[in-house]
């Protein structure tokens, strides 16, 4: 069984060595060491070498946002043939294709760095940002999203600033493909913008009383961001309605593969190849195979035996774990357990 990898926070989205000859697989890796990112960067000119250059306190944030995006990929990937690691390169060989699951990385990504911008811009971190200043009192006719409360009330000063998250995330990620419209170019600034809008279409509102004994006689509010598993949840169920794009007849669009397929929105993920099945190992596609790893024999789902074992059928066998037992409670406040052996069945594939 192959083990899933946690990224240190210093993993990022970007280029490899201006030797490449792709120029497409120049633009897809994920680079393990920032220091390496920018120097790469530092003959270039643009907001993402400005970020390189002049801003150590918002590159660390970005930083730390493609690995927030990485442990939730693994996260939500868990069960899937491929399970979103990043050993001996497999994430990097996956992410040179066009497929679903690079199309969710992409989101991933973008989500992540608008994430941890935001959350350090409200948390005061020196990144040139200030919180999310609003008009005190309410419009009553501007529709919103999110809906805002009933009732009267008015604006906390200060809310999570997603519109400065979006603008670094876009500035670090997309500012140098501004140029190009080939199709993946194209597919990859879509999935972008979805990874993006999977946080902002979510806002929202949250209020609190003020008074005495408990009385509302003022209620502001704020904005916040949904959790980061609630964007990974949104994420992955758009990862399975994925669809599968090709070129416009403009050469500077796409659409639907199929003509009686709807056309993807904004907040959908799209993808223009088909991905491997994962199923057996392939240093070249980044696949481990899914020989040895642990599946449920009682699910229908991908992390049932029947899909993740490929139809080559699993082994039971028992595997003894440690466990709390005999636990009991000391006046006052204590719990002392033993430490029992077990028994667990587990499933591995063939």
């Amino acid at each position: 069984m192959h083990a899933v990898l946690f990224v240190p926070a210093v993993y990022l989205l970007l280029l490899l060595t201006p030797f490449t000859t792709s120029w497409w697989a120049a633009g897809s890796f994920l680079v393990m060491d920032p220091n390496q990112t920018c120097k790469r960067a530092r003959w270039q000119r643009g907001k993402m070498a400005d970020i390189c250059h002049n801003k150590p306190g918002l590159l660390n944030q970005i930083a730390k946002g493609v690995a927030l995006a990485q442990t939730e990929c693994q996260y939500q990937f868990r069960y899937r043939r491929w399970n979103c690691t990043t050993l001996r390169r497999s994430i990097k060989k996956v992410m040179l294709r066009d497929t679903r699951e690079t199309g969710f990385v992409n989101a991933i990504v973008a989500a992540g760095i608008t994430f941890q911008v935001t959350r350090a811009c409200t948390k005061g971190e020196q990144i040139g940002c200030s919180c999310s200043k609003r008009k005190k009192k309410r419009n009553k006719k501007k529709h919103t999203n999110p809906p805002l409360p009933e009732g009267d009330w008015e604006w906390d000063g200060c809310g999570e600033n997603i519109e400065f998250g979006i603008k670094k995330s876009k500035d670090f990620l997309d500012n140098r493909y501004k140029k190009r419209s080939d199709m993946k170019t194209l597919v990859k600034l879509h999935n972008y913008v979805a990874g993006r809008m999977a946080i902002k279409n979510h806002m929202r509102t949250v209020c609190k009383c003020h008074g005495l004994s408990g009385s509302c006689t003022l209620k502001t509010c704020t904005r916040k961001m949904p959790t980061f598993r609630e964007i990974g949840n949104r994420l992955k169920e758009r990862f399975d309605g994925a669809a599968k794009v090709i070129p416009g007849n403009d050469g500077q669009s796409f659409m639907p593969e199929g003509e009686t397929i709807k056309p993807p929105g904004r907040v959908d993920l799209v993808y223009s190849e088909e991905s491997p099945t994962f199923c057996e190992p392939d240093s070249a596609l980044g696949s481990f195979g899914t020989k040895g790893r642990v599946c449920n024999d009682t699910s229908q789902g991908e992390e049932g035996c029947g899909i993740l074992c490929c139809g080559r059928g699993h082994k039971p066998h028992n595997e003894e774990v440690k466990v709390n037992c005999n636990c009991t409670f000391k006046y006052c406040c204590e719990v002392h357990c033993d430490v029992c052996k077990v028994v667990k069945k587990i499933n591995t594939c063939e």
